[in-house]
């Protein structure tokens, strides 16, 4: 099981993730943008939103340190743009972990099958902290 980081940027994502790959001369990662997924007419994507990055990841020192955009018209605060990802290959686990964490807290996203996991959800918790649970397969 890993516990990343996950940095939210306000539409400067790629210039950041550029950034840290010098600084710590990791090679570029792949970057998926909003434009990259597939169309979902429940959640269509805005022009603006196509070019913003969904998700990169670098490897710094051994951990990752996982990236995104934020959606161009939500609302961004600087400071509160940190969450942790928590990646593992066990669902009844992450349904588990999700369940206890939700409890006074406020869920973004409902665990469900994306496109990307097949167990994928968000939440703030009771405090305050932004989590990711996600389900990634050893295969």
């Amino acid at each position: 099981m890993m516990v990343n980081v996950y940095l939210i940027f306000n539409g400067n994502c790629r210039e950041a993730v550029e950034f840290y790959a010098e600084v710590f001369g990791t090679d570029m990662p792949q970057i998926m943008t909003m434009g990259d997924a597939p169309e979902d007419p429940d959640y269509p994507v805005s022009e603006e939103n196509k070019k913003l990055i969904m998700h990169a990841r670098l490897n710094i020192s051994g951990s990752y340190v996982m990236f995104s955009d934020n959606v161009a018209g939500s609302a961004f605060t600087q400071g509160n743009n940190i969450s942790l990802a928590v990646v593992h290959n066990n669902v009844d686990e992450i349904k588990n972990w999700f369940e206890k964490l939700k409890d006074g807290g406020k869920v973004e996203m409902e665990l469900q099958e994306t496109f990307w996991s097949k167990c994928y959800g968000s939440l703030t918790d009771k405090f305050g902290i932004h989590w990711q649970l996600s389900h990634e397969s050893n295969n």
